[in-house]
């Protein structure tokens, strides 16, 4: 296994949360939030945004899965679902990476039958070029290129997501 140089450093990482978190308070001012984080992947980009944004705010969270190590089976399996009522409330859901597109998508319907007053969706990483499934993505931190990353949260076969940084990963052979 070798980790590669940061692609992006704890510096960029957290100036890019302010931003996002900046544009989040401001388009929902006056308003009240439910920031659902998706587990495991995204939960240190989520408690670094959440704590940035300065309108009033509930949190909840979702797991599920598609990956099995570096690749996708395409077969998502919800594993933990939402404990709040989100009908009528305006709503993000916050993700590490984008991807293959088909769990942010399958997410987005999952919690549209809940009928919130709106549904938005916030990620760290755009990989746009392995995207099957188009989803809108309405808060992009940083697009990247079809590499696997790691870090912050990302992981390779559940390791290191404590790296504070986001590194391209490669298995040695």
């Amino acid at each position: 296994m070798v980790i590669g140089k940061p692609l992006f450093t704890v510096e960029q990482i957290q100036r890019k949360v302010q931003e996002l978190a900046d544009r989040i308070t401001r388009d929902y001012e006056g308003k009240e939030l439910v920031m659902v984080c998706i587990l495991k992947g995204a939960f240190m980009f989520f408690s670094d945004l959440v704590r940035h944004i300065r309108v009033p705010l509930k949190v909840d969270f979702v797991s599920c899965s598609s990956y099995v190590r570096s690749d996708s089976s395409g077969d998502i399996k919800l594993h933990h679902d939402l404990r709040e009522q989100i009908r009528d409330k305006h709503v993000i859901l916050v993700e590490d990476i984008a991807d293959s597109g088909l769990t942010l998508n399958f997410l987005r319907e999952h919690l549209l039958q809940r009928e919130p007053a709106s549904l938005k969706i916030c990620v760290l990483l755009d990989k746009r070029e392995r995207r099957l499934v188009d989803v809108n993505l309405d808060y992009v931190g940083f697009p990247i290129p079809n590499e696997f990353v790691v870090g912050y949260g990302l992981d390779y076969s559940n390791m290191f997501r404590n790296l504070p940084y986001i590194a391209v990963f490669k298995k040695s052979t």
